[in-house]
Formats: structure tokens, sequence, C-alpha cells
């Protein structure tokens, strides 16, 4: 089965948008859209705290409490993890799994020795790049250090080191609608043995199902485009079931065979339909 990741992105300690990591739009309490997430069918949640690694502090611990309770699906977290110590806090918190980005960059050992401690399931590596002059480049600390690595070799250095899943983030594509870095998906997974979680970029559902197609991509990871609509996940997990794409479908929504508009939106339902409706019964859920 192929994933549709729901990412919340968090700033000053509420959701926001985030658009290349330079310009973020309020959404709300993380807890509140994590709810929905879960309602509309996400096969997980991740949740990153994009300022804690530069501010030296590691997420906020209750925050994460609160966003665990109001889930039922796995909830990855990520910001500010420097230790086992605080991987341990993050799972007591309530995270299924961990996000490491920067320290592992700089330190890969660290990879090694937490997933001898709480095995390599839990242990995402992020990989943060962008194009630089001299080529794609794996960045740390939020997007502001050039770590001089190629993503490729980072990420296979990750899976080697003990990574279960890589997060290929495009920090170029974040928030761009432009559809995710398909070329860089494709080495990065043909490069490493471990799933890998494509990040940045999706504003289609045909985005989400050309980056499922590659091999290698396990799950895609969408942000600002799920904020938009309504049952934005279990929209886009029909279209791509309607693609042939194997994806979990467990709600009461259920948008198989569905017209769609061009940019991918449900299509209005004829007159007739919506006014044989009025009268009918309909599960809370669907209101």
């Amino acid at each position: 089965m192929k994933r549709v990741i729901a990412a919340i992105v968090v700033k000053d300690g509420l959701a926001v948008q985030s658009i290349g990591f330079a310009r973020y739009l309020p959404v709300g309490r993380p807890e509140i859209a994590a709810r929905f997430f879960d309602s509309w069918d996400a096969d997980e949640v991740l949740l990153v705290d994009i300022d804690a690694t530069c501010e030296g502090r590691l997420i906020d611990l209750d925050m994460v409490r609160r966003v665990a309770a109001e889930i039922h699906c796995p909830l990855a977290v990520g910001g500010g993890i420097r230790s086992g110590n605080d991987i341990r806090a993050l799972l007591n918190a309530g995270a299924d799994k961990v996000v490491i980005a920067s320290e592992i960059a700089a330190h890969p050992g660290l990879l090694t020795a937490e997933a001898a401690r709480f095995g390599a399931q839990c242990l995402i590596a992020c990989v943060d790049y962008r194009t630089t002059p001299a080529g794609p480049r794996a960045f740390a600390r939020g997007g502001r250090a050039n770590t001089g690595i190629d993503p490729v070799t980072l990420a296979t250095r990750h899976a080697a080191a003990g990574a279960g899943e890589i997060l290929l983030h495009s920090i170029d594509r974040d928030g761009a609608r432009a559809g995710y870095d398909l070329a860089m998906a494709r080495s990065v997974g043909a490069a490493v043995t471990v799933p890998v979680i494509c990040l940045g970029g999706a504003g289609h559902p045909g985005h989400v199902r050309a980056a499922l197609a590659l091999d290698g991509v396990s799950a895609v990871a969408i942000g600002n485009m799920l904020n938009y609509t309504e049952h934005a996940i279990a929209t886009i997990k029909a279209w791509l079931a309607d693609g042939g794409v194997p994806v979990r479908l467990d709600t009461p929504a259920d948008y198989r065979g569905t017209a769609r508009l061009a940019d991918g939106r449900l299509a209005r339902l004829p007159d007739a339909v919506l006014e044989a409706q009025i009268f009918e019964r309909a599960p809370e859920y669907m209101l």
C-alpha cells in the first residue's frame, strides 16, 4: 500500500502554510489540523517545528501530546532532536516515529546508536535540499546551512547508518504547487533500500500519483494543499484509487468515480442529484 501523509508545519506554536521556508501563513492550532486530517483518512500525520533546531530547543512536548490525543493514525514528529533522550521524550509523549535532520547531517553516528536502541522503524532521516550553483545540495538548520553534500549521497549514508525511512524534502518546491521533484526522488529511490517519502510541491492529485508511481517511493507528505478544501485527503486518495494506485480507503466519504475539474477539485453535482439528497439522512461525518 502507498501512503498519504498529512504534514503540519509549526512556527511559533501555530500550524502554518510554508512557502519556500521564507513565507508563512497561519492555519491554526496543530491539534485541530491533525484531528481533521485524521478524520479525512490520513495514513500518518507528520508534525515538524521548523524553528526548534535554530532556537536550540526540542519541539514542544505538550503540543505533541495534544496532537497525539486527537488522532488514531501514526504520528511522526521532528524539530530540534539532538540525542537519544530527545527521541525517548517524544516517543513517551505519543510520537510513533521521529524525524531527524540537522543533527544527523553533522553526527551520523546518532542514527546507528539510536536505531540499535529504539529500532530503525521509528527513525526517519530527513534530507532537506535545494538547488545551488554547484547543483542540488542538502541543507541543515531549517534550510539555512549548506552541508555541501549531494542529497543522494546523504540519503544513502543515512540509510546505511540505520534510518528506517528517508524523508526527501525539496525546499525550492515548498509551497510552489508545481509537483514533486521526480528526478531526485527517482535517484534517491534507486540508491537506498528503505522507503522514501516525498515532500514539497504537491498542488494537484496528479502530482501525488506521479510521485507514488516511482519505484522506491512508498509515501508522499502533503502540507499546504490539504488546507484548501474539505475532505482533501479522502478526495486525493479516491483519485489515486481510480488511477490504480493501491491506497487504504477507510472513510464513509468515498469519492471514487466522481467527476473532477481541471485543477483536481471535485466537480459540482447536477442540481437534480443535489435536490434528491435534500431529505436523505447523512452520517454526521459527511456533513
